[in-house]
């Protein structure tokens, strides 16, 4: 930069200095280790930064893309990027389209999407909704939206082009892992609606089922009244699925999983940088459920807070994991808002199990693994989101009435063996229950 362009910036470079003096004194009050090489390496680095914002901003072809907000921003959402794939930088429009996120319904197409290597993904798409019809799955990958390639498109700048006002129609094209196969969708949004508690009933004899589909502020209240209910009718064993459950909220999960563990178990905690443990979050429950055998349903659109009570139940051996392994999204964002509406939203931690697992990338093995192809799972899904005796307007040669859920199956065969054990083992030690009593 020449001595006469320099002077030109003055003020901007003012400001910048500024800026990494606050930045320096910041850091410094969170931590001590702080040395004058850093901080001369600090101003090195901005310098070098502000000489790269003024070249751009003289030499680059379109000068109405050259603004210094929407360079600044451009700067903080690659830095924010190259860290992982679920940090990001949320200007304005997106951290309000976030916090927005929080109410009970929204226009959409009804999938909860994140990043996996870097390429947008579909977690698990919400039951009967716009995107579950389609056909979409857990583990698709999103590479087109509306005709343009998602590649290096963010987490919240995809979200945003997803949505839209209700009855209005977006295309994507997925890619299915599972197969390769290509397929391209034209899928009208709507406005989703989230029931998370759902289908609780016995479904052979004195076994439960209840299926949560999302973790949301309701989802503990719902269920102790739909297992209350169920104990009313004679229930005597429990299936709990959490199949193609995205996540929610971490307080919900931890509500939920401490109905099912001792007062005091450890559910889950955290690590935060160089390994420093964090929060650590225990089961409070008064008066939890401990007195029937339980099968817990997980899959690969299991995620987030599913995998959290999936771990706990199973570090705790208070349930029985049947299906296939989770999705393994077990980190901890920190929203950090910004002065000008914008915000940085960045990994903190990573969750752990009580055995000290950890979840992210890594997911929830099943004890018993039972697996579904894919076709087979939406089959399933269309099957059971159909209302009984409703008259089928899909192919004939979907074949709904024969798709045949082996998962589910096999958690019953494995509760009414834990029952039949139970019963020939009655008033003796080294029961079902004594044996996790004692653990």
């Amino acid at each position: 930069m020449s001595t006469r362009g320099f002077g030109r910036n003055i003020s901007w470079i003012f400001l910048i200095a500024l800026l990494v003096g606050n930045l320096v004194v910041g850091a410094r009050l969170y931590s001590e280790e702080a040395t004058a090489e850093e901080t001369d390496s600090i101003y090195e680095q901005m310098t070098l930064f502000t000489t790269a914002l003024e070249q751009i901003r003289r030499n680059y072809v379109n000068a109405d893309q050259t603004e210094y907000r929407d360079l600044i921003h451009g700067a903080l959402r690659g830095m924010l990027q190259s860290l992982d794939s679920h940090s990001d930088f949320l200007n304005p429009d997106m951290f309000s389209d976030m916090q927005d996120d929080t109410s009970g319904h929204f226009g959409g197409l009804g999938i909860v999407i994140s990043m996996r290597n870097n390429i947008l993904t579909i977690v698990a798409p919400m039951e009967n909704t716009p995107g579950s019809r389609a056909g979409l799955l857990s583990g698709d990958h999103i590479v087109e939206i509306d005709g343009e390639s998602t590649e290096g498109l963010s987490l919240q700048e995809a979200v945003r082009k997803l949505r839209g006002p209700p009855d209005t129609d977006v295309t994507i094209k997925v890619v299915r892992p599972a197969t390769s196969e290509i397929q391209e969708h034209t899928i009208t949004r709507a406005v989703i609606a989230i029931e998370s508690v759902k289908d609780a009933k016995l479904v052979s004899g004195s076994i439960g089922y209840v299926r949560i589909t999302q973790f949301n502020n309701p989802t503990a209240t719902d269920l102790r009244a739909a297992l209350a209910d169920l104990e009313e009718q004679g229930m005597e064993a429990l299936v709990l699925d959490l199949r193609n459950n995205p996540g929610g909220l971490l307080n919900s999960a931890i509500e939920v999983a401490q109905q099912f563990l001792t007062r005091g178990n450890l559910i889950v905690y955290t690590r935060g940088r160089d390994g420093r443990r964090g929060q650590r979050y225990t089961a409070r429950e008064r008066n939890p459920r401990l007195d029937f055998p339980m099968v817990v349903l997980i899959n690969e659109g299991s995620a987030s807070a599913s995998e959290i009570v999936a771990g706990a139940l199973q570090d705790h051996r208070r349930a029985i994991l049947v299906g296939e392994k989770t999705f393994g999204k077990g980190s901890v964002q920190s929203v950090l808002p910004l002065d000008d509406g914008s915000a940085l939203r960045i990994t903190t931690a990573l969750y752990y199990t009580p055995s000290e697992r950890v979840i992210d990338e890594r997911g929830i093995e099943p004890d018993i693994v039972v697996s579904i192809e894919p076709e087979e799972w939406r089959r399933i899904l269309i099957r059971r989101s159909r209302p009984e005796n409703a008259t089928l307007d899909f192919d004939e040669d979907e074949d709904l009435d024969e798709a045949v859920d082996t998962q589910l199956e096999r958690a019953i065969d494995v509760l009414k063996g834990v029952m039949i054990f139970e019963a020939n083992n009655e008033g003796q030690t080294g029961g079902w229950r004594a044996s996790r009593a004692n653990r």
